[in-house]
């Protein structure tokens, strides 16, 4: 196969990818994204194979190593991708996306080796670039995937002089980059990763568990860097345009979201050290709370015009989609206006509750973004919270220093009834107490939500 010809398939599977994204953008539209998107990695995988360069079959000198690799990595991926559950799918994203990170700084760091003194300048500090990022990228997400699978604390953790070490640590990288580029060898280069390790540890720690979205966006964008700066050491078009792509689109979502947080990315990176100690005395946990039944809400529901439904992570861990459209359908055909309030950073990950809902097949029209439902609210006789907290929590507007202060939420204490379903008092992912829990409107509807939603269905039918 010529060069020519590899380059403009290469660019058909770079087209492939940018209609992925465009499909991506709109829920209606997802699933096909998807598959344009999965055609056009299999093209770039496949298209490797039977690249020659000059005559010399480089990519099947090692061909049995490299089908072995893709052999392990298809018995990990593929049950992992089939056997996970929603609730863990952003785990899965974080992971994943390390690995990919992780892989491109693998890939430059041989690279490097092979070209040895050969190496050009450019080529040298494209090295650099992706060794660092790509670093910084896996022992990141390493560490988003260890709060959000909860093997770590999820709320921010710093230490005395924090952002010291941590600014000390960027220094040394920044040196040893030097060193490696002017020095050349391969002590430097791995000086150069471990101290990238340590420095990406260090950046995701003061994260706390709300803003793990943002984080998990934003090292998303880094891997995509890392894969455009390898295909440059790698002269391969196909890496630079799938790379560039992956980070444009990462860099967009992730300053979208920092927005829909109503903070900088810099305060969501490191805010934990400038935020405000919170007084917990007084958060006493006798206060009483308006508690109900099944048929309590029921009644409550048969009587409204209009309800919104707020989903939120509690959602997902109960399976509990397809029993919150059926609720849904039952209200509508009681002549009940429904919607859906979805918020931008609802879940673990962006797009988490329209990727569940879609899965129950809910109307598109019927799932409205923060700025469309919020002004309703005022009108909304029912608004239904199914296993969300924070971004329904009003102390985002009134509770200057604690960690979602700022973040614009969705105003569903404006309605004029507010039920909860939750498994118990425990605080939301940002670890703080929900002053609209004890709020004398507010209904609580203790248990799975899945369950408690089919109870509140066979109610609702009995009426």
């Amino acid at each position: 196969m010529s060069r020519t010809i590899y380059d403009l398939i290469g660019l058909f599977a770079g087209v492939c990818f940018i209609l992925a994204l465009k499909g991506l953008s709109h829920p209606k539209t997802a699933r096909r994204g998807n598959k344009i998107g999965a055609l056009g990695a299999t093209i770039a995988m496949l298209v490797v194979f039977f690249y020659a360069n000059e005559g010399s079959s480089l990519p099947l000198n090692n061909l049995g190593w490299i089908l072995g690799a893709i052999a392990v990595g298809a018995l990990v991926g593929v049950p992992a991708a089939r056997k996970v559950q929603m609730t863990q799918m952003p785990q899965l994203v974080a992971l994943f996306n390390g690995v990919g990170g992780g892989a491109a700084a693998l890939v430059a760091i041989v690279e490097y080796l092979h070209l040895g003194d050969t190496a050009t300048t450019a080529e040298v500090i494209f090295t650099v670039f992706t060794v660092i990022v790509g670093c910084v990228s896996f022992s990141g997400s390493i560490i988003t995937f260890m709060k959000l699978q909860e093997l770590m604390t999820t709320r921010p953790v710093v230490f005395p002089g924090g952002r010291f070490v941590i600014a000390g640590t960027l220094v040394a990288v920044l040196g040893v980059a030097v060193w490696v580029v002017t020095a050349l060898g391969t002590t430097p280069l791995l000086v150069l990763a471990g101290l990238s390790l340590l420095f990406g540890v260090l950046f995701v720690l003061p994260v706390g568990g709300a803003d793990v979205p943002i984080v998990i966006s934003l090292l998303n964008a880094f891997t995509g860097l890392t894969v455009a700066a390898s295909g440059y050491v790698l002269d391969s078009v196909l890496l630079i345009i799938a790379g560039t792509l992956v980070g444009a689109s990462g860099t967009i979502l992730t300053r979208l979201m920092a927005e829909a947080m109503g903070r900088s990315l810099f305060g969501t990176l490191f805010g934990a050290f400038t935020a405000k100690p919170q007084d917990t005395s007084g958060v006493a946990e006798d206060r009483p709370v308006r508690s109900g039944s099944p048929d309590d809400v029921a009644i409550l529901l048969n009587y409204a015009r209009r309800v919104v439904i707020v989903p939120g992570f509690g959602l997902a861990v109960a399976q509990a989609q397809h029993t919150v459209r059926e609720l849904a359908d039952l209200m509508i055909s009681k002549g009940i206006d429904v919607a859906y309030g979805i918020h931008p950073v609802a879940g673990r990950m962006p797009g988490h509750m329209n990727v569940l809902l879609a899965e129950a097949n809910v109307p598109y029209d019927q799932l409205l973004e923060m700025d469309e439902v919020n002004p309703t609210f005022g009108q909304t006789d029912v608004a239904i919270v199914i296993g969300a907290n924070d971004v329904v929590n009003p102390a985002a507007q009134n509770t200057p220093g604690c960690p979602i202060y700022g973040m614009p939420i969705l105003e569903v204490s404006n309605a004029a009834n507010v039920i909860f379903l939750k498994r118990s008092m425990r605080p939301g992912f940002a670890g703080i107490e929900n002053e609209l829990l004890y709020d004398p409107k507010t209904m609580l509807l203790f248990g799975d939500a899945k369950a408690s939603l089919t109870k509140v269905v066979g109610a609702l039918k009995a009426l």
